[in-house]
């Protein structure tokens, strides 16, 4: 098969590897029939997490089942399905707690811009999509994988309520799956923070009610004002630089909660500030199996389109380019497909 490989900063590949194999009862291999590029993808891309050796890229897919191991019973050869970017065996007691990405037996995906992927922890990690479904929806189911389940994390974790004030920082593909959730959960008012409007466009098309496109500071001074002084009930971070953690927390009215779901860099929290705040924080990195057979739900009856996130599709073979367009933000998102 072929599959994408790193080789330096900027130096993306797509080459020949061997076939995946099952090589555990547990394991799945799954035909991809459609990945994509992360933001998250792109800390490697641009040389700020080390790449090291030659690996391969890739943690979302919706594919269809080629072979299951002897222990997977919940789904079956033939099935579309959909998997988290973290493995879990769905049993342990963090998965049946609802953080399968704390899973004891977890694995990361890391092999999945590719053609064929071997699914370890298969029968806890998939969930089938039922029926026929049109293919006009693969990109929104696609999106389940992570964004949109990473962005519907932030909006739990930030304890988002009907009628509640929601900010949320950060426009790539999760904030913006972040403003679709928070509208999904009933907020009254979503501020979305941006600076593009492409992107600006995309908020309102999701149910964001105001714009804000300062940053830093400034960008907490117009919270405020938008608020009247009181702050929003929910902040939804979803960038993981310094100045959006610092932006997001000083953003939250006291009492209220911050859902932090940007992979951290450089960020540190004082405990003397987050004492006297009085701000509640949760994130950490998704646990996108617990929410789903509920997305699923969402997209296939038509209440939610988060595939419009996806802005440029490309052959698989080209994801070279996908990475580029990304990194130059000529594309929010990019779809991949074999």
């Amino acid at each position: 098969m072929r599959a994408t490989m790193i080789h330096a900063p900027g130096d993306i590949r797509f080459e020949q590897r061997p076939d995946p194999r099952i090589t555990e009862p547990a394991d799945a291999i799954v035909r991809t029939v459609a990945t994509c590029v992360c933001g998250s993808d792109l800390w490697s891309y641009r040389g700020i997490n080390p790449v090291g050796d030659p690996h391969p890229m890739g943690h979302e897919y919706v594919g269809v089942v080629e072979e299951a191991g002897r222990d997977v019973d919940t789904v079956r050869p033939g099935q579309l399905v959909i998997g988290s970017f973290i493995a879990s065996d769905n049993t342990c007691p963090h998965c049946r707690y609802g953080f399968q990405t704390a899973c004891m037996r977890r694995e990361a995906m890391t092999t999945c811009q590719a053609e064929y992927i071997r699914i370890p922890q298969a029968g806890g990690t998939l969930v089938a999509v039922p029926g026929d479904p049109d293919p006009a929806l693969l990109p929104s189911l696609l999106t389940l994988s992570d964004v949109m389940g990473t962005g519907w994390y932030a909006a739990v974790a930030a304890q988002v309520k009907p009628g509640g004030t929601v900010a949320v920082v950060g426009d790539g593909a999760v904030g913006l799956c972040g403003v679709l959730a928070a509208k999904e959960l009933g907020a009254d008012r979503i501020i979305a923070m941006s600076r593009h409007h492409d992107r600006q466009k995309l908020a309102l098309d999701f149910g964001a009610t105001d714009l804000v496109t300062e940053r830093g500071d400034e960008g907490v001074a117009r919270i405020m004002d938008l608020t009247h002084g009181v702050g929003a009930d929910s902040v939804l971070e979803c960038v993981g630089t310094a100045e959006s953690s610092a932006q997001a927390r000083r953003a939250t009215r006291p009492g209220g909660s911050v859902g932090f779901v940007g992979l951290p860099h450089g960020v540190e929290i004082d405990g003397g500030d987050l004492f006297g705040s009085m701000v509640g924080l949760r994130g950490g990195p998704a646990p996108v199996r617990r929410f789903l057979p509920d997305l699923i739900d969402r997209v296939l009856s038509g209440r939610m389109a988060p595939g419009k996130v996806f802005d440029l599709t490309l052959p698989l073979s080209e994801v070279a380019e996908a990475y580029r367009a990304m990194d130059e933000r000529r594309a929010i998102k990019v779809l991949l497909q074999p």
